[in-house]
């Protein structure tokens, strides 16, 4: 039986999952704190996770394709990185998804802070996930993992305050 799981599929979905989260959790907060309505930061989420899941996607499928012709030093179709381009698209997309569902759940005010500590708690899922497959310490991964995340996060916040102000 063929694996799926190699380094260009963990590669692919930690960076799709890691981007995802720290992005549209940077984005949805900084406007969030601004005092957006509610209907706008449904609709600026769900057109942030598309497109870039999209981009993201497309990116990895660019990348990985000339890191292989790279490695090769020759042309390779596009179909050989195909799957980390999949992997890529569904992990950004999906994730971003799991940011947007409190403001569609609870009131601005409340999702605010339940986004934030559910994508916080996403990042280090992912990065003990990751341990696990490369046989690191998974606290430690997790920890920096979630902190990395976590930094960008409130960078995004913060700006949406200082521009509400």
């Amino acid at each position: 039986m063929k694996t799926f799981i190699n380094s260009d599929s963990v590669r692919s979905f930690t960076f799709g999952v890691e981007d995802s989260l720290v992005s549209t959790v940077g984005l949805i907060s900084g406007i969030a704190v601004a005092g957006v309505p509610r209907p706008t930061i449904l609709l600026t989420g769900i057109i942030l996770i598309f497109v870039e899941a999209l981009s993201m996607s497309a990116g990895g499928l660019l990348s990985e394709n000339s890191a292989k012709e790279f490695e090769e030093r020759k042309s390779l179709p596009l179909r050989r990185s195909v799957a980390s381009a999949i992997v890529m698209f569904f992990s950004y997309f999906v994730s971003g998804l799991v940011v947007l569902l409190p403001y569609v759940l609870f009131a601005s005010s409340l999702a605010l802070p339940v986004s934030i500590a559910v994508s916080l708690s996403a990042l280090f899922v992912l990065g003990v996930a990751n341990a696990r497959l490369s046989s690191t310490s998974p606290l430690r991964k997790g920890m920096t993992t979630a902190v990395i995340g976590g930094l960008a996060i409130l960078a995004g916040t913060a700006l949406g305050a200082a521009i509400e102000r």
